[in-house]
């Protein structure tokens, strides 16, 4: 009786370090319909291997036209700084049930248990390792929230890089202590737009007080890396092989949801470009391509930043400048201006090329969430489970207790797994805000969506 009371409520499930996965799942292999490619602007040609080699790392590039192994191993001394922290805890988040009076139960794999607070570190670890193995010396990149920042910079600093980070320059007004930790870990931070790049003085010269964007951001990271010496660019999310690096997350939560005795009906991440969605969801995934199994997989994001919900699918740029490949994606067009709200890793205008065909065909959906229901779902999380959430897993924690409360209006009993992206330790400033009562829902107009998707190629 002692032993199924204690396995019944058994909280957290953690894999011992010999069952830590040593491949990361590429799931184009198994998608029925494969992305269009990332195209060349100018020839409309699909990009290869050696034109994406001249951004980012050779093997990232390999990584991201990769569309036939299923299993792509993990680098032994990436794995050995995995091993710091992870497997991360599944979670079965009893006082969240509780809270919400609901027989459902709930999950949540605790990616904030990292060095940094999120999940982040699992694609800039190998990214680091790549550009070191390669004879690189500096990397740049891009950061919303910061959280991205700041795991670049830790690995950066493990793989002995120097790192020139922009960072969205209403998420440096606003969370002062993200830059803080990334100065600390020895990276150079720059608010963007600035006055450092072409791209920077451009948007500065047309939009003197603007706030900035993930995808101006981009824009200035890029620029550098092309006019710098042994100079690489790394990307948080969005591409392919960040996709990759980030299924170790779901790899776990399969068999730590087998160490439960359970199996998800519903899978949640937030979303912004797409990386712990991607994460979580794709090894789940396969078992719906292969019929077995008829999971539910549901990304949220902010209502004012709607490109799953209310984009359209067409090839676009990843940034504002239009440096980039063109993507086959679900956008808003990437001069698309998003409001200033908190979650600041969500304020992106495109959908990752896999997810887009993904949510083409079928096999997930988009799910918009306004901002004040995402901080009091965050707020009851917190009071629930002890753990202050970003505000940008708020999102997900929102759509986990909507699925939970419909699942008791229909009578069922599902099983519901999300994904805890981050901490929201160093956003308590968005907290005070909120506590404040000076937050507000922002829905974005459907006149600015078209306002900026009418602008774009229609090449699809």
């Amino acid at each position: 009786m002692e032993t199924t009371y204690k396995k019944e409520r058994q909280k957290r499930f953690i894999l011992p370090e010999d069952q830590i996965p040593t491949a990361w799942y590429n799931v184009v292999a198994d998608m029925p319909n494969k992305p269009l490619p990332m195209i060349n602007p100018d020839t409309h040609t699909p990009v290869t291997e050696d034109d994406l080699s001249v951004l980012f790392s050779r093997e990232a590039a390999r990584q991201e036209l990769n569309t036939t192994d299923r299993y792509i191993p993990i680098p032994e001394p990436v794995r050995e700084l995995y091993k710091n922290y992870r497997s991360t805890p599944l979670v079965r988040a009893y006082g969240l049930e509780k809270a919400l009076g609901v027989k459902s139960h709930i999950y949540f794999k605790n990616e904030s248990v990292s060095p940094i607070g999120s999940h982040k570190l699992n694609s800039a670890l190998p990214q680091a390792y790549y550009c070191q193995q390669e004879g690189v010396t500096n990397i740049t990149t891009e950061t919303g929230a910061g959280q991205w920042g700041a795991a670049l910079s830790y690995a950066a600093r493990a793989f002995g890089l120097e790192l020139a980070v922009y960072m969205v320059k209403i998420s440096y007004e606003q969370k002062p202590y993200r830059r803080s930790i990334m100065q600390t870990f020895g990276a150079q931070v720059i608010a963007s737009p600035s006055m450092s790049t072409r791209a920077g003085k451009d948007i500065l010269t047309a939009h003197p007080n603007y706030q900035g964007s993930l995808g101006t951001a981009i824009s200035e990271a890029v620029e550098l890396a092309r006019i710098t010496p042994n100079c690489k660019y790394t990307l948080g999310s969005v591409m392919n092989h960040v996709s990759l690096h980030q299924t170790i997350i779901g790899q776990e939560a399969e068999l730590q949801m087998h160490m439960a005795g359970e199996y998800p009906d519903v899978v949640i991440g937030c979303f912004g470009g797409g990386s712990n969605f991607s994460g979580l969801s794709f090894p789940f995934m396969r078992h719906v391509f292969s019929g077995e199994k008829k999971t539910r997989f549901i990304a949220s994001e902010p209502a004012s930043c709607p490109k799953l919900t209310r984009g359209v699918f067409q090839y676009d740029y990843g940034d504002e400048a239009g440096y980039t490949p063109m993507m086959p994606m679900f956008t808003l067009g990437h001069d698309f201006s998003p409001a200033n709200i908190h979650a600041g890793g969500l304020r992106y205008h495109g959908a990752g090329t896999i997810v887009s065909q993904l949510l083409k065909d079928g096999f997930m959906e988009g799910e918009d969430i306004p901002q004040l229901e995402s901080f009091a779902a965050g707020q009851l999380f917190a009071q629930a489970e002890g753990i202050v959430p970003a505000p940008e897993s708020c999102h997900a924690i929102a759509s986990a207790i909507r699925r939970a409360r419909e699942a008791e209006t229909q009578g069922r009993e599902d099983v519901i797994l999300f994904c805890l992206s981050g901490h929201g330790l160093i956003d308590m400033a968005s907290y005070d805000q909120y506590l404040a009562g000076n937050l507000m829902n922002y829905v974005l107009p459907q006149e600015e969506i078209d306002k900026t998707t009418s602008k774009l190629e229609k090449i699809i």
